[in-house]
């Protein structure tokens, strides 16, 4: 009897539990179901949430992607009403996704959702995926007076080197071509050489100048030297003014407005931030007086702005500092290559994942952020939204190098060549003439003509001491 009272009561213990692990997994089932698909707020921000066709694109789209994957959850992403981030008015109540997540009509907010004390006690924020600021936007021609050798910039000292050989071996064919060819010099005898050194440096110079500097040669050795230096002149002044002009139009020296302490002890810019943001918040709950000087000076002039865009097209019109989260900055920076960010950042913080207080589904999310940190995801992500397109623009305003007038000096080399070796077959000539009526060798007679043309002594000193002997008689 005994045994059989046992026997029921295990039969009925084992029903139970039946029953419990049945109730569990079928809870545990309806909770999956619930949680497979999360609602995601988010708001239209570039490079954050940008649209493509039907469909959204971005940095935190992609950023969801990955942690979706790494957390293993659904999710249907929806546009935040209000158009908002998130703000608490007197009354307690927030806007924005913030608010859409308090009162459960989203289970997540990504965005660039600053994290902030107050935003932490009404929502549960995940780990940073994102670093940032505060700091400046500026016109890069608000700048330092500029450099007494600024005008040196279009060219690097490389291709600079190389103008003044070529400037110096021009001079020093032109020289040569003078003496060697009859048709420019024909009694080195009686008659003086137009073309000394010195007047050979001048010619090359005035040509560099586009000014000119007469006598012109005119022999037929000397004019291709001339054309050669000629067309090498007009393409190196055409490119060195080209490349000056670009600089000057992108100036990137170094900003007079240097931080938040130049811009505070300044008068001549105005400046200010978005209405209603963290940013304001931070300089009005700051109790450092040269934060709170900043903060006094906007809420005196009112020169806040009503978005993003607005803030960075005042600052590309001028004479207006735009202060905001550095990230954004640098974005505002990639798109227009007009606009430079200062280097200082002050207030740093981080962007985050915004679910319900108490929510399981954070520790989760803030694994999964470190994660994709520590594997370079979130760095890879930045590199590709935040992608400048002034990098062409920099490079052609870049200085010019060597190898990028090769062409024109392989040009005048040629031209150099040619130039002196036509002078050479044009003393050839005439010494073959004369060598018929002397009845000397070619060879003798050349190197008799080589060595008086070359000679270092002046040229003309016979004629001078005939002429003083007749003025001794």
């Amino acid at each position: 009897m005994h045994l059989k009272h046992k026997i029921q009561i295990e039969r009925a213990m084992m029903l139970f539990g039946f029953i419990l692990a049945a109730g569990f997994f079928l809870n545990v089932g309806m909770c999956t179901a619930v949680q497979s698909e999360l609602r995601v707020t988010t708001i239209k921000q570039e490079p954050y949430t940008m649209s493509k066709g039907s469909q959204l694109e971005g940095f935190c789209m992609d950023l969801l992607s990955e942690v979706a994957k790494k957390v293993g959850f659904k999710y249907k992403v929806q546009l935040v009403k209000d158009s908002s981030y998130g703000r608490q008015d007197e009354s307690g109540s927030w806007n924005g996704m913030i608010g859409e997540v308090v009162r459960g009509e989203a289970d997540l907010a990504i965005a660039p959702l600053t994290l902030t004390a107050a935003r932490e006690k009404a929502v549960g924020m995940t780990k940073p995926f994102m670093q940032t600021g505060i700091s400046i936007l500026l016109r890069k021609d608000i700048s330092e007076d500029a450099g007494f050798f600024d005008f040196l910039t279009p060219f690097t000292a490389e291709t600079w080197v190389g103008i003044l050989i070529a400037y110096l071996g021009t001079t020093a064919c032109i020289f040569i071509a003078a003496r060697l060819s009859p048709c420019e010099w024909s009694q080195p005898q009686s008659e003086q050489n137009r073309f000394s050194f010195l007047h050979s440096l001048w010619y090359t110079a005035g040509a560099l100048t586009l000014q000119g500097a007469g006598p012109h040669p005119r022999a037929l050795s000397g004019r291709v030297i001339c054309c050669s230096w000629w067309l090498f002149t007009i393409v190196l002044l055409a490119c060195y003014f080209s490349n000056l002009s670009s600089s000057k139009s992108s100036e990137t020296t170094h900003l007079s407005v240097k931080g938040f302490e130049d811009l505070a002890n300044q008068n001549t810019i105005e400046f200010g931030c978005l209405a209603g943001s963290s940013t304001l918040a931070f300089f009005r709950n700051s109790n450092n007086p040269l934060y709170r000087r900043i903060h006094e000076y906007m809420e005196r002039t009112k020169s806040y702005v009503s978005s993003m865009d607005e803030g960075v097209r005042r600052a590309k019109e001028g004479n207006y500092a735009f202060i905001g989260e550095s990230v954004s900055l640098d974005l505002a920076v990639a798109r227009h290559c007009e606009l430079v960010r200062a280097h200082e950042v002050i207030g740093m913080r981080g962007y985050s994942i915004a679910a319900a207080l108490g929510s399981p589904v954070i520790k989760n999310l803030s694994v999964a952020i470190l994660q994709l940190s520590e594997a370079g995801e979130l760095a890879y992500l930045r590199s590709k939204w935040w992608a400048s397109s002034c990098m062409a623009g920099k490079a052609k305003s870049s200085a010019v190098q060597p190898h990028s007038l090769k062409g024109m000096f392989l040009v005048l080399s040629l031209g150099l060549g040619l130039g002196t070796l036509l002078a050479v077959l044009e003393l050839t000539s005439r010494s073959r003439s004369s060598a018929a009526d002397q009845r000397k060798s070619c060879f003798t007679v050349l190197t008799e003509e080589l060595g008086l043309r070359l000679k270092t002594n002046d040229a003309t000193r016979p004629q001078e001491a005939a002429d003083k002997d007749k003025e001794k008689a």
